[in-house]
């Protein structure tokens, strides 16, 4: 699929497999989702915009790289803050944003009920994370949101998706890279990915 890169690295895979599992308690899932994020925050930020710059160190002057612009971590609430940390830990000046969004159970439909972001969008690398990504709708309509709101360099970091909801993004967004641990088959009636790892915000906070 075009734009969308999977992470295959052995412990990415690895942590997917145990966050899969229906055994794991939410305190391991909190640890596992986080590991994940940070490894996959390495590839998704991998061709980041950099300039040239000199730096004196103790001993002589040296060349180095700098990000060409700001940084903006943007958790779809709720499960979204399971992965907040971890890439904090990784992008310590990073600027953060919010958006809360909720689907409506019988059209699926993506509803807004919490935005809070950086203003001047423009400046920054934005990374859109969410764990899930099923319908794409929540996606879409973040994109959309973080497109008005002048974002012009937005990637999507996603540990599971489904090929539905990938095709809308593609659909709507088709220049928008997603970065995922792995494409699984399908969604089903109820718009949860198969196989999935079940409802992450509730496996995440023990609801």
């Amino acid at each position: 699929m075009k734009n969308v890169t999977v992470i295959s690295h052995p412990l990415v895979q690895h942590n997917l497999a145990r966050l899969r599992d229906k055994r794991t308690d939410s305190q391991e899932f909190r640890r596992l989702l986080g590991e994940i994020a940070a490894l996959m925050t390495y590839e998704a930020t991998r061709t980041f915009a950099v300039k040239k710059i000199s730096v004196q160190t103790p001993l002589a002057p040296c060349p180095g790289l700098r990000l060409e612009r700001e940084v903006a971590l943007v958790p779809v609430l709720r499960a979204g803050l399971g992965m907040l940390d971890a890439i904090l830990e990784l992008i310590p000046h990073a600027r953060v944003g919010f958006i809360g969004l909720k689907r409506e159970e019988t059209t699926l439909r993506a509803m807004f009920y919490h935005k809070s972001l950086p203003k001047n969008l423009e400046r920054f690398e934005v990374l859109l994370i969410d764990p899930m990504l099923a319908t794409g709708g929540s996606t879409v309509a973040a994109i959309d949101l973080l497109q008005e709101q002048g974002a012009k360099h937005i990637r999507v970091v996603n540990l599971v998706a489904a090929p539905e909801g990938i095709r809308l993004v593609q659909k709507c967004h088709p220049n928008i890279p997603i970065y995922v641990a792995s494409v699984d088959k399908k969604l089903n009636e109820r718009g949860y990915i198969i196989p999935g790892l079940g409802d992450a915000g509730d496996r995440l906070f023990g609801t």
